[in-house]
């Protein structure tokens, strides 16, 4: 019998927070690739080639950050979140950026290749959440 997708949301990044490598999203710095990638952006599993979770069904920058909602589908994924996996973490390559005195980068413009559901994001309040679920309810 297999599992029904989980609906999940939450922020993959946050706009003006420091990253643990010292690197900043500006606001904006998705705006190209996402007119580009649309709903194209992969969902994987610990930002592993071929390791789908499931797919994305909403991808956009609002006031906070890259906002994502979509349906893990992928047993394993489906098992992971289960057991209280909530991180999410941004693959991307940096379009146009700026070196920080204080150490890392300022990313004004990166191309979104990918989110990926993570157990330790570099950005520690880059989580999503099942609706319904309250803070972390195991399956």
């Amino acid at each position: 019998m297999r599992a029904e997708p989980l609906l999940i949301e939450g922020y993959a990044s946050l706009f003006g927070v420091a990253d643990s490598g010292g690197d900043v999203v500006r606001a904006g710095a998705f705006a190209r690739s996402l007119r580009r990638a649309g709903h194209g952006v992969e969902m994987l599993i610990q930002h592993r080639d071929g390791a789908r979770a499931g797919r994305w069904t909403r991808v956009i920058e609002d006031g906070r950050g890259l906002y994502v909602r979509g349906l893990v589908e992928a047993p394993g994924a489906l098992a992971l979140v289960g057991r209280g996996l909530s991180g999410l973490s941004i693959g991307f390559r940096p379009s146009l950026w700026r070196p920080r005195l204080s150490g890392g980068r300022e990313l004004i413009e990166v191309d979104l290749v990918e989110v990926s559901l993570v157990q330790a994001p570099m950005l520690s309040g880059a989580r999503f959440s099942v609706p319904g679920w309250g803070v972390r309810q195991a399956a």
